[in-house]
């Protein structure tokens, strides 16, 4: 897939999610695999108005690279405005959202609300194109719900004002993250337009993407949720797209090696009590499928500096290896 500058053979790439994508996770996908980053979506009317913690979304390091900054909105003369902003940042591409589905976002005309109005939509792609210097790319949905999917039009039209590459996550907005998503569309936009596409929604096991692949014929994949709990599935995929086998799990050990990685990079990066408490959400991916595991994770809660927190995680990982090493069932 060629875009901009980035040549890359089917991407693995980390979606753009709010209070999830912060810079220390980015950090720690692209640690395990991850080819192409985006920032949370960014508030266009936020950052025209200087709000600073809108702003600070923004921020990213070269080791990122590359890297897109997603922005969002209604109004496209603040489109326009962060298009510019965002662009002063020196990012590799930026990124239009049109298809965040909540209700918050899409009542204001945003993220997948401009599915309803596609000739604003039109006029605020154009726009943002003209007002950056980098690569421009949409993430979308196929449609606002069942009865208006016009998805092959949208991506043509995209095309034609400018936009570099297609994110389709394969639901309809009334859907939500519920259902099946419906990849049987990802070809049909493939032969309409020349730009790259890339497929998006509830990928999550490195059999499953490979086969979404070669049946879809998409130029990437953007995995989301499935990062969560397992960060691993990037290196996970890559595996199994080299040698059509399955990478073990991860370990209790390094489940909670890679939390402890993930916690001082959010210290580094956010100051001590900060880092820790917006660590406290990730807690339930690092310790997701670990037996008996719920108390602990209530006793993290409790901390508010980095060491202590280290210590406890560092006691509980090496219990569970002398449990495992001994045979006796985690308790």
């Amino acid at each position: 897939m060629m875009l901009g500058n980035t040549s890359i053979d089917c991407p693995l790439i980390l979606a753009p999610m709010e209070d999830v994508t912060d810079l220390p996770f980015r950090l720690i996908c692209k640690r395990l695999g991850a080819d192409i980053l985006f920032t949370e979506f960014v508030n266009s009317d936020g950052l025209v108005r200087n709000n600073k913690k809108t702003a600070q979304k923004m921020y990213f390091t070269e080791e990122e690279r590359p890297l897109g900054i997603q922005i969002y909105g209604s109004n496209q003369e603040a489109m326009e405005g962060a298009a510019r902003m965002a662009d002063e940042m020196n990012p590799d591409f930026v990124d239009i959202n049109a298809g965040c589905w909540v209700k918050d976002v899409v009542a204001r005309g945003a993220g997948a609300g401009l599915l309803k109005d596609i000739p604003r939509m039109e006029a605020i792609v154009a726009g943002v194109v003209k007002n950056t210097t980098k690569p421009v790319t949409v993430k979308t949905r196929l449609g606002w719900d069942d009865k208006s999917i016009q998805i092959v039009e949208v991506a043509k039209m995209l095309e034609q004002n400018g936009v570099q590459a297609l994110t389709i996550h394969c639901r309809t907005r009334g859907q939500g993250h519920s259902g099946d998503p419906d990849y049987s569309w990802i070809p049909l936009i493939k032969a309409a337009v020349k730009m790259p596409v890339i497929v998006n929604g509830s990928l999550v096991e490195p059999a499953q993407i490979k086969r979404v692949v070669d049946e879809s014929g998409c130029d990437g994949v953007m995995i989301g949720r499935g990062a969560i709990d397992n960060p691993w599935i990037f290196r996970q995929t890559k595996h199994y797209f080299q040698t059509g086998e399955l990478m073990p799990e991860a370990t209790v050990q390094e489940r909670i090696g890679l939390c402890m990685e993930h916690m001082r990079l959010a210290v580094e990066y956010k100051g001590e009590r900060r880092g820790v408490l917006e660590m406290r959400k990730h807690y339930a991916g690092y310790l997701h499928g670990i037996p008996n595991v719920v108390k602990f994770r209530i006793s993290l809660m409790q901390y508010l500096e980095m060491n202590p927190l280290l210590e406890q995680l560092q006691i509980f990982a090496d219990t569970r290896a002398q449990e495992v090493a001994a045979g006796t069932p985690a308790v």
